[in-house]
């Protein structure tokens, strides 16, 4: 889970004016800004969500403040996948009634008003996710639109972004069609909805173009991006282009940039990347979420069981792709999960040796049909299995971290200060992956890109000197 706020000072992804222009009332008189303030909580897919609201409130001339004493109306957008992303978020809309008093909620969590009024009955207005013209619609009676001067109130092409400047995520697609028995995303987001290819491609030549190095692909199931408009032809830059994942990406590589795949579910079609990433046009990076490898469980979720085929899959593409780093989540403690089946588990991580990996005890969710099933599974064991997990898991990572020591890796710098810089490889993604330290290096800026000699690692990050 994430919590982020708007800082006009890094958010944009061209720099920031460091004054609000006074802008005039019809009068000719100086008028009061409207000032709007967001709150956006939960992935990457909401962040995007916050990034188009954020960007539409600049287009209309209002003004986006870091705080709540300043803000005329404040946007919680709520993630409500798991009952702590529930509770974060109703905590966040209780601090926001508090410190502000006037508060639109939209989101996830937005799709279930009732849970939203019994414990906040003063919010003003609640929305789902990705409703953003509803959402404009409400701040705009609460709070009018300002008299706006497009010569001196300047969006940046790319639409504000949440993120620093460097990279950026894209959205290709909201929904979902897969039911798996613990996820309610479908509910709240409905089904799978591709965004037209010649709209992504040039979102992401905006962003290129805007000075971003990176581009993290999102959505709820990447790989079956224009299932739903079965592949439709599209069009960009006077050529037709096939509305599918495999040609989402050729065209991508053509931008000159960093390109990471998120969100990728193992369908026969991911093959076909594997050859793009070998060859240097596309990051060798993979994030499939797996979630289990016992047939019985990964049944009981509704999920793709083809455990060997998945291992034999994996080794192939290693083949073709020796440098491919791949990220999966599981869940431990799902309800009918024996020793057995946990195990299997187990013996799936030792041989598949996966890069990056993220662990989830099982939660019941409100409205998830894994709810119902016999057999749950008792906390203290659930407890026991997740650090079994993880530490079978910290020590394939260590190991594979191990091998990169005396390699020349690119890395991409994200911090600088006084005690030296941090960056990342092409093996991690933002946030969520490890990070590459280069201890007293100051001669470097956020966003460069530079060649590291890694000299020491640890079960998740790594340590070098620039070259």
């Amino acid at each position: 889970m994430t919590v982020n706020t708007f800082d006009p000072s890094q958010t944009t992804t061209l720099a920031a004016p460091q004054k609000t222009l006074t802008t005039m009332d019809k009068g000719g008189n100086p008028s009061q800004s409207r000032k709007i303030g967001v709150i956006s909580l939960g992935c990457p897919k909401n962040l995007v969500d916050s990034e188009r609201i954020l960007t539409e409130l600049r287009t209309e001339g209002y003004q986006v403040v870091p705080s709540y004493d300043d803000a005329d109306l404040v946007i919680v957008n709520t993630c409500g996948f798991i009952d702590s992303a529930v509770q974060e978020s109703l905590e966040a809309i209780g601090e926001a009634l508090n410190e502000n008093g006037k508060v639109i909620v939209t989101g996830c969590l937005g799709a279930k008003e009732n849970r939203i009024r019994e414990v906040h009955p003063k919010v003003l207005e609640i929305t789902g996710p990705h409703s953003y013209e509803q959402v404009l619609s409400h701040v705009h009676h609460y709070v009018p639109k300002p008299e706006h001067n497009p010569f001196t109130s300047l969006v940046p092409a790319a639409g504000v972004k949440l993120t620093p400047r460097h990279y950026a995520y894209l959205k290709i697609s909201e929904g979902c069609d897969h039911r798996c028995t613990f996820c309610i995303i479908p509910s709240m987001r409905g089904d799978l909805d591709s965004r037209a290819v010649g709209e992504v491609l040039d979102e992401a030549k905006r962003l290129a173009e805007s000075g971003v190095k990176e581009l993290l692909i999102i959505s709820q199931d990447t790989s079956a991006y224009g299932v739903d408009i079965k592949h439709r032809t599209g069009f960009w830059n006077g050529q037709p282009v096939k509305t599918s994942m495999v040609s989402l990406c050729e065209q991508l590589a053509t931008l000159n940039i960093w390109i990471r795949l998120h969100y990728v579910y193992p369908y026969p079609h991911v093959d076909e990347v594997i050859p793009l990433m070998a060859a240097g046009k596309i990051l060798p990076y993979l994030d499939i979420p797996l979630q289990h490898a016992s047939p019985k469980i990964l049944k009981l979720m509704k999920r793709p069981g083809a455990v060997e085929r998945t291992l034999e899959r994996i080794k192939r593409w290693r083949e073709i792709c020796p440098d491919l780093t791949l990220r999966s989540t599981f869940i431990v403690g799902f309800p009918g999960e024996t020793e057995e089946d946990f195990q299997m588990l187990l013996d799936f991580l030792q041989e598949a040796q996966l890069d990056r990996v993220g662990c989830f005890r099982f939660s019941p969710v409100e409205g998830a049909s894994a709810n119902l099933l016999p057999d749950p599974v008792p906390e203290d064991i659930k407890e026991a299995r997740y650090h079994r997990f993880m530490q079978l898991q910290q020590q394939i990572s260590a190991q594979r971290l191990q091998a990169k020591i005396g390699r020349e890796l690119r890395v991409l710098i994200d911090e600088v200060d006084e005690e030296g810089a941090i960056g990342r490889s092409m093996a991690d993604a933002p946030e969520i992956d490890g990070a590459v330290y280069l201890n007293g290096e100051t001669r470097v800026n956020v966003g460069d890109m530079v060649t590291v000699k890694i000299e020491h690692a640890d079960e998740y990050d790594l340590w070098g000197s620039l070259i």
